[in-house]
């Protein structure tokens, strides 16, 4: 099962450990195109310090986050599961996972990311700022720039099972599976039951849980189907559209009544 995530806006700090190391990051056929991102937003966040503001649009409140980003190369680096807080990370609770969930979290769960494309939640990386929302002025939008990349190297990490698409628009954007990883694929809405709206807050609460219920169960599911009864035996109520045709994926619904 491979597990598709979005990053968090807020970061834990990068905190003292060593530096970045761009060569021990999984998925390395993305290298070359991480370098070219960290070259440039480090570049435009030293030399233009306005600029960056409105490129990456920062709050003057978040002035900070540039001088964060000028310092990419040298900032201590931790476990990208550290770096990522909020609450859909909050809910999933990596730190307190027993030891067989937490290897389950490292070879399932993959982040996206404006700045790397998509990083293993134990690959080492400093706290930054950069949406896949932003265009760059010399690579252009992030999420049609990480197109091609993530093409040529995610399917070989989606393998032959189940894939799990919890990613917000923006960051589905970067890669959307296709023919018979596409069928294989489920994405999750969750939705207010009484009213049938997407809360942004328990929305991602409710992923967060189940991603942690699925990661601390012995069985793991391999295709959509079975995705459907192992979230139900989580304790959640479930509607599954199967794909219309071939080379869709499947659509799941997860309906919460309670607003938490």
């Amino acid at each position: 099962m491979l597990v598709l995530l979005p990053p968090s806006e807020g970061k834990a700090s990068s905190g003292r450990g060593a530096p970045l190391k761009p060569e021990t990051l999984s998925l390395p056929g993305l290298a070359a195109a991480r370098a070219a991102v960290l070259d440039e937003l480090v570049d435009l966040c030293a030399a233009d310090e306005e600029k960056a503001r409105e490129v990456l649009g920062l709050s003057e409140g978040l002035r900070g986050e540039i001088a964060k980003n000028t310092g990419l190369r040298t900032a201590g680096a931790r476990p990208a599961g550290e770096i990522y807080t909020g609450v859909l990370y909050d809910a999933l609770g990596l730190a307190s996972l027993d030891a067989a969930a937490r290897k389950r979290a490292a070879r399932s769960l993959l982040v996206f990311s404006g700045l790397w494309g998509a990083v293993r939640v134990t690959d080492r990386i400093p706290s930054y700022r950069c949406s896949m929302g932003v265009r760059l002025p010399g690579l252009g939008a992030l999420g049609a720039y990480w197109r091609a990349p993530m093409a040529a190297v995610l399917p070989e990490a989606a393998g032959n099972g189940l894939v799990l698409d919890l990613r917000s628009s923006a960051y589905a954007t970067a890669w959307r599976p296709k023919g018979g990883i596409a069928e294989r694929t489920a994405s999750v809405r969750v939705l207010h039951a009484p009213t049938r709206k997407v809360v942004s807050h328990f929305n991602k609460a409710t992923k967060g849980r189940i991603v942690r219920g699925l990661l601390s169960s012995p069985a793991v599911p391999g295709t959509p189907a079975e995705l459907v009864e192992a979230v139900r035996d989580l304790g959640y109520t479930v509607e599954a559209a199967a794909p219309a045709r071939a080379g869709q994926a499947w659509a799941l619904d997860v309906l919460v009544d309670e607003v938490h």
